[in-house]
């Protein structure tokens, strides 16, 4: 992969090396195309926070503070800007109602912003971030030529390189917004999961915080702002491998939601796709791989560190292991005892499978866990509390 890397990289700047010899007058950026991109820094990375938010509000500010409105991008223009906020303040609404909305109700919209959050940040990185990140202009040739040169070398030699830079800006920038946007779209997908609306608004509000945040120092100084956007890009590096299996941890969740395969899928008599709900071995929690099994019946989980990288096998625990129906996806359980440890969890399309995945794996119960098995209590009881569904039989003594 490095060698692929640098013939292509070669290949790339080959075309420019006579011209750059016959530059003779060479000259650093000016301070104003450097302030503009400590401006286009802070900008990218604050989009990339939240993209519809960041785009939109980006759009509305270059709106109202351009004079010439023929010269505003796309996303200035409020047939994008207007719709896009209003569709934020939508979303705003379903977080502020989802506290007191059951989780049942709530889960398909949060589906559909994970999908959001996903197409909105896709089209940023392919239209929104070249054109901030293009900084330094189009290449442009000055009026003036040098007599006593031949005419080609005196074409190179009057060419302003500095647009150049625009090479090596524009995939620094796009690959700074996809780190920074995998850590924020981690916020969508921990929603997904998560049975909790109050941790829903928690989560929402800490991002929206940290990009308010971002915005306010880059009105004060875009310099800072440019600073702190560069630790993030850097934390946000960092946290790449946990986001990215978290993001395809998300997107297998919300596709399996929203097409309802569970209604025509069947379970694999062989290995079926889970996820690591805790570290095992060296395969880090929210892993996709399979679950097979191997010698002497021994359960073993099958998956590659990349999408591409090399198949890793490692054997699950040993001990009684059982199936747990959820009200949104299975699990696989350990029992230790008096408590049972989640060792991996299934996408939703399992639900409605489990005794299926207990037969294929020779698991001998499938029990109710998580919020199913607390509302079947609920019921049970109020059943029981006003004599519905239930046949007391007399005492004698």
């Amino acid at each position: 992969m490095k060698t692929v890397c640098r013939l292509l990289l070669v290949v790339t700047l080959l075309p420019l090396m006579p011209a750059v010899r016959a530059e003779t007058t060479a000259t650093p950026p000016p301070p104003e195309k450097m302030l503009e991109a400590a401006k286009a820094i802070t900008k990218i990375t604050g989009v990339a926070i939240s993209p519809l938010l960041g785009t939109g509000a980006v759009g509305a500010y270059e709106y109202f503070t351009t004079k010439n409105k023929s010269k505003l991008h796309w996303y200035a223009h409020p047939y994008f800007w207007v719709p896009a906020l209003l569709l934020v303040g939508l979303v705003a609404a379903k977080d502020a109602f989802g506290a007191v909305v059951p989780p049942g109700l709530k889960k398909p919209l949060d589906v559909a912003e994970t999908i959001e959050n996903k197409i909105s940040g896709l089209v940023a990185a392919g239209a929104f971030v070249p054109l901030v990140a293009s900084i330094f202009g189009t290449f442009s040739q000055s009026p003036s030529t040098s007599a006593g040169q031949p005419m080609i070398l005196a074409g190179l030699a009057t060419i302003n390189f500095t647009a150049a830079l625009n090479i090596f800006t524009v995939p620094l920038a796009v690959v700074a917004f996809a780190l920074v946007w995998l850590c924020g779209h981690v916020v969508n997908v921990l929603i997904l999961i998560s049975p909790f609306g109050a941790l829903d608004a928690a989560l929402k509000s800490a991002r929206t915080f940290l990009m308010g945040l971002l915005t306010l120092v880059y009105f004060i100084n875009p310099w800072v702002g440019a600073v702190f956007s560069l630790i993030i890009v850097v934390i946000a590096y960092f946290l790449s491998g946990w986001s990215f299996r978290l993001m395809v941890y998300g997107t297998v969740f919300a596709w399996d939601f929203i097409t309802r395969r569970r209604k025509r899928f069947e379970p694999a008599a062989d290995a079926n796709w889970m996820f690591t709900a805790r570290k095992i071995n060296r395969a880090p929690i929210r892993t996709y791989g399979k679950l097979r099994r191997g010698d002497a019946e021994q359960l073993t989980f099958e998956y590659r560190r990349w999408p591409f990288g090399e198949r890793r096998t490692i054997p699950l625990p040993q001990g009684d292991y059982a199936v747990g129906r959820g009200m949104f996806y299975p699990e696989l359980m350990l029992s230790g005892g008096e408590k049972s440890r989640t060792i991996l969890t299934m996408p939703p399309r399992y639900r409605t499978h489990e005794d299926e995945i207990a037969s294929i794996y020779g698991l001998r119960e499938v029990r109710d866990v998580g919020l199913l098995k607390g509302f079947k209590a609920i019921w049970s009881w109020l059943k029981s509390l006003f004599g519905v569904g239930t046949k007391r039989e007399p005492v004698t003594v």
